[in-house]
């Protein structure tokens, strides 16, 4: 059976604020995570400084529906992009968006760069089915990385977002995280158990139990068998 691949530390960058302390960071996380539908207003500001950024960019324009920012249409979301792939280092694209943004995700392969298939629900943890044929839909599109983010208020809904974890971690790398009343908890407790990608802010949550750097820092350090 292969190695779990070590998990690692995402920066979300989805203000100007947040950009100008990821310019300024010393310990800098793994990679981070451009929110192009949050900073879509504000891109002109900082695309020639982008590059100053010191660790691998994940981009991603974010779906209304799944938490995405500023209304952006299929067709501007494609745009920003296809603008930022040059640049990256990974591409994350929502399950919903796989066929829309099918062309970015095929570029996105010509060019090497990692993808990542997301899934957010922010209403609720699906079902084991429901989790599973998302699994099975981001394998088949070839996707290198599986994101879940779901909904984790009662200890069911983290329940059913730890055993999918379990579940399908050896065969695909999975990163999964809780939002919500659990959120902090749900993620402490699955970067423990080797989300492969764990999301964290630069200064202000963005979602609900999202972590800082240096506490996923921490978790990670601590977590049994590293």
């Amino acid at each position: 059976m292969r190695k779990p691949p070590a998990p690692q530390i995402v920066g979300v960058i989805s203000s100007s604020a947040d950009f100008r302390r990821a310019l300024r960071l010393r310990a800098l996380p793994d990679f981070f995570e451009l929110r192009l539908d949050a900073l879509a207003k504000g891109l002109n500001k900082i695309t020639d400084t982008v590059a100053q950024l010191r660790a691998p960019l994940i981009i991603t324009a974010r779906h209304p529906a799944e938490g995405g920012l500023n209304h952006l249409s299929s067709r501007e979301r494609k745009a920003l992009l296809l603008r930022f792939l040059p640049q990256a280092a990974g591409l994350d694209i929502e399950l919903r968006s796989a066929r829309p943004l099918a062309a970015v995700l095929d570029q996105a392969r010509s060019e090497n760069i990692r993808s990542i298939i997301s899934f957010h629900d922010l209403k609720d943890t699906p079902s084991r089915t429901q989790l599973d044929e998302i699994a099975r839909a981001a394998h088949s599109l070839g996707a290198d990385y599986l994101k879940v983010a779901t909904r984790t208020d009662t200890p069911r809904q983290l329940a059913r977002l730890l055993d999918f974890f379990a579940r399908h971690r050896p065969e695909m790398k999975i990163a999964a995280m809780g939002i919500g009343r659990l959120g902090r908890t749900s993620r402490l407790e699955l970067a423990r158990r080797g989300s492969v990608l764990n999301y964290a802010h630069l200064g202000t949550p963005r979602a609900a139990g999202q972590l800082s750097i240096a506490e996923l820092r921490r978790a990670l350090k601590d977590r049994p068998g590293r």
